[in-house]
Protein backbone atom coordinates (compact mmCIF):
# COMPACT_ATOMS: atom_id res chain seq x y z
CA UNK A 1 0.00 0.00 0.00
CA UNK A 2 1.69 3.47 -1.30
CA UNK A 3 -0.76 5.61 0.67
CA UNK A 4 0.67 6.65 4.28
CA UNK A 5 -2.87 7.58 5.56
CA UNK A 6 -4.74 4.00 6.53
CA UNK A 7 -4.68 0.79 5.62
CA UNK A 8 -6.58 -1.98 6.68
CA UNK A 9 -6.49 -6.06 6.63
CA UNK A 10 -8.82 -9.15 7.80
CA UNK A 11 -7.54 -12.43 8.13
CA UNK A 12 -9.11 -15.37 9.78
CA UNK A 13 -11.41 -13.19 11.54
CA UNK A 14 -8.56 -11.50 13.32
CA UNK A 15 -8.57 -7.61 12.08
CA UNK A 16 -5.59 -4.96 12.08
CA UNK A 17 -5.77 -1.71 11.69
CA UNK A 18 -2.68 0.68 11.53
CA UNK A 19 -2.89 4.31 10.95
CA UNK A 20 0.38 6.13 10.45
CA UNK A 21 0.31 10.11 10.64
CA UNK A 22 3.54 12.67 10.35
CA UNK A 23 5.42 9.18 11.00
CA UNK A 24 3.54 8.46 14.16
CA UNK A 25 2.28 4.87 14.00
CA UNK A 26 -1.19 4.16 16.09
CA UNK A 27 -1.82 0.46 16.53
CA UNK A 28 -5.25 -0.63 16.92
CA UNK A 29 -5.33 -4.43 16.89
CA UNK A 30 -8.37 -6.72 17.57
CA UNK A 31 -8.51 -10.20 17.65
CA UNK A 32 -10.75 -12.74 19.36
CA UNK A 33 -10.08 -16.60 19.26
CA UNK A 34 -11.46 -19.89 20.73
CA UNK A 35 -8.08 -21.87 22.49
CA UNK A 36 -7.41 -25.23 21.16
CA UNK A 37 -7.21 -27.29 23.91
CA UNK A 38 -9.91 -26.03 25.93
CA UNK A 39 -13.88 -26.83 26.49
CA UNK A 40 -15.42 -25.16 23.52
CA UNK A 41 -17.44 -22.01 25.03
CA UNK A 42 -21.37 -23.25 25.33
CA UNK A 43 -21.92 -20.72 22.70
CA UNK A 44 -21.03 -17.86 19.80
CA UNK A 45 -18.04 -16.21 21.84
CA UNK A 46 -14.81 -16.43 21.80
CA UNK A 47 -12.86 -17.58 24.97
CA UNK A 48 -10.45 -14.36 24.73
CA UNK A 49 -10.41 -11.03 22.97
CA UNK A 50 -7.81 -8.52 22.40
CA UNK A 51 -8.37 -5.22 21.71
CA UNK A 52 -5.25 -3.26 21.44
CA UNK A 53 -3.10 -3.34 24.85
CA UNK A 54 -6.42 -5.01 26.76
CA UNK A 55 -7.01 -8.57 26.77
CA UNK A 56 -10.35 -10.02 27.61
CA UNK A 57 -11.02 -13.64 29.04
CA UNK A 58 -14.96 -14.44 28.87
CA UNK A 59 -16.48 -16.47 31.66
CA UNK A 60 -14.45 -19.32 32.69
CA UNK A 61 -14.92 -22.53 34.61
CA UNK A 62 -13.31 -25.46 35.72
CA UNK A 63 -14.94 -27.47 32.69
CA UNK A 64 -12.74 -29.29 31.29
CA UNK A 65 -11.87 -30.34 27.58
CA UNK A 66 -14.27 -33.45 27.91
CA UNK A 67 -16.67 -31.40 29.03
CA UNK A 68 -16.24 -32.60 32.65
CA UNK A 69 -15.60 -30.61 35.60
CA UNK A 70 -12.47 -29.91 37.73
CA UNK A 71 -13.53 -30.39 41.37
CA UNK A 72 -16.85 -32.75 41.05
CA UNK A 73 -16.69 -36.10 42.18
CA UNK A 74 -19.61 -38.60 43.01
CA UNK A 75 -19.62 -41.20 44.85
CA UNK A 76 -20.45 -45.00 45.03
CA UNK A 77 -24.17 -44.20 46.23
CA UNK A 78 -24.12 -41.07 43.09
CA UNK A 79 -24.16 -38.11 45.92
CA UNK A 80 -22.25 -35.53 44.25
CA UNK A 81 -19.67 -33.77 46.15
CA UNK A 82 -18.67 -29.98 44.82
CA UNK A 83 -15.26 -28.96 45.77
CA UNK A 84 -14.88 -25.11 45.94
CA UNK A 85 -11.19 -25.03 46.20
CA UNK A 86 -10.45 -27.38 43.24
CA UNK A 87 -13.15 -25.45 40.82
CA UNK A 88 -11.31 -22.11 42.13
CA UNK A 89 -7.72 -23.33 41.20
CA UNK A 90 -8.92 -24.78 38.01
CA UNK A 91 -10.91 -21.93 36.87
CA UNK A 92 -7.33 -19.43 37.51
CA UNK A 93 -5.13 -22.28 35.76
CA UNK A 94 -7.32 -21.89 32.55
CA UNK A 95 -7.49 -18.33 32.78
CA UNK A 96 -3.83 -18.47 33.00
CA UNK A 97 -3.57 -20.62 29.72
CA UNK A 98 -6.46 -18.76 27.84
CA UNK A 99 -4.14 -15.92 28.50
CA UNK A 100 -0.86 -17.48 27.83
CA UNK A 101 -2.32 -18.26 24.26
CA UNK A 102 -2.23 -14.72 23.59
CA UNK A 103 1.01 -13.74 25.10
CA UNK A 104 -0.11 -12.96 28.33
CA UNK A 105 0.05 -14.69 32.12
CA UNK A 106 -2.12 -14.07 35.00
CA UNK A 107 0.33 -11.46 36.13
CA UNK A 108 -1.22 -9.10 33.52
CA UNK A 109 -4.29 -9.17 34.84
CA UNK A 110 -5.79 -5.78 35.82
CA UNK A 111 -9.44 -7.11 36.82
CA UNK A 112 -11.31 -10.08 38.00
CA UNK A 113 -14.67 -10.79 38.52
CA UNK A 114 -15.98 -13.84 40.01
CA UNK A 115 -19.64 -15.23 40.42
CA UNK A 116 -20.09 -17.97 43.14
CA UNK A 117 -23.57 -19.86 43.66
CA UNK A 118 -22.82 -20.06 47.27
CA UNK A 119 -21.61 -16.80 49.35
CA UNK A 120 -20.50 -19.48 52.08
CA UNK A 121 -18.02 -20.64 49.14
CA UNK A 122 -16.23 -17.21 49.71
CA UNK A 123 -13.43 -18.75 52.34
CA UNK A 124 -12.50 -21.58 50.09
CA UNK A 125 -12.49 -19.50 47.42
CA UNK A 126 -10.42 -16.63 49.12
CA UNK A 127 -8.08 -19.63 50.20
CA UNK A 128 -7.59 -20.52 46.99
CA UNK A 129 -7.29 -17.38 44.93
CA UNK A 130 -4.72 -15.94 47.54
CA UNK A 131 -2.59 -18.48 46.43
CA UNK A 132 -2.47 -16.86 42.87
CA UNK A 133 -2.39 -13.25 43.72
CA UNK A 134 -1.63 -11.00 46.77
CA UNK A 135 -2.34 -7.43 47.24
CA UNK A 136 -0.28 -6.06 43.86
CA UNK A 137 -2.75 -8.63 41.84
CA UNK A 138 -5.80 -7.29 40.07
CA UNK A 139 -8.44 -5.30 40.89
CA UNK A 140 -11.58 -8.35 42.23
CA UNK A 141 -15.45 -8.16 42.22
CA UNK A 142 -17.18 -11.14 43.76
CA UNK A 143 -21.00 -11.70 43.92
CA UNK A 144 -23.34 -14.25 44.49
CA UNK A 145 -25.63 -15.58 41.66
CA UNK A 146 -28.83 -17.75 41.26
CA UNK A 147 -27.16 -20.26 39.34
CA UNK A 148 -24.53 -20.61 36.44
CA UNK A 149 -24.59 -22.66 33.27
CA UNK A 150 -24.31 -26.66 34.64
CA UNK A 151 -25.70 -27.36 38.22
CA UNK A 152 -21.95 -28.43 39.33
CA UNK A 153 -20.32 -25.22 38.92
CA UNK A 154 -19.66 -23.53 41.73
CA UNK A 155 -17.64 -20.65 40.63
CA UNK A 156 -17.45 -18.54 37.25
CA UNK A 157 -14.96 -15.85 36.56
CA UNK A 158 -14.34 -13.37 33.97
CA UNK A 159 -11.17 -11.26 33.55
CA UNK A 160 -9.18 -8.47 31.92
CA UNK A 161 -5.49 -8.23 31.63
CA UNK A 162 -3.09 -5.80 30.29
CA UNK A 163 -0.37 -6.21 27.62
CA UNK A 164 0.65 -3.72 25.64
CA UNK A 165 1.42 -4.65 22.00
CA UNK A 166 5.30 -3.89 21.99
CA UNK A 167 5.75 -5.37 18.92
CA UNK A 168 3.52 -3.75 17.20
CA UNK A 169 4.78 -0.81 15.66
CA UNK A 170 8.52 -2.39 15.16
CA UNK A 171 6.63 -4.80 13.06
CA UNK A 172 5.40 -2.33 11.28
CA UNK A 173 8.56 -0.68 10.53
CA UNK A 174 10.16 -3.51 9.37
CA UNK A 175 7.14 -4.13 6.50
Amino acid sequence: MASNSTKSSTVNNNKTNTSTTNSTTTNSVSEAKVVKGKATPRGTFPHVKRAGDFIYVSGTSSRLPDNSFAGVRVDEMGTTNLDIKVQTRAVLENIGDILQSVGASLEDLVEISTFLVNMNDFAGYNQVYSEFFDFSGPTRTTVAVHQLPHPHLLIECKAVAYKPLIGANNQDKDD
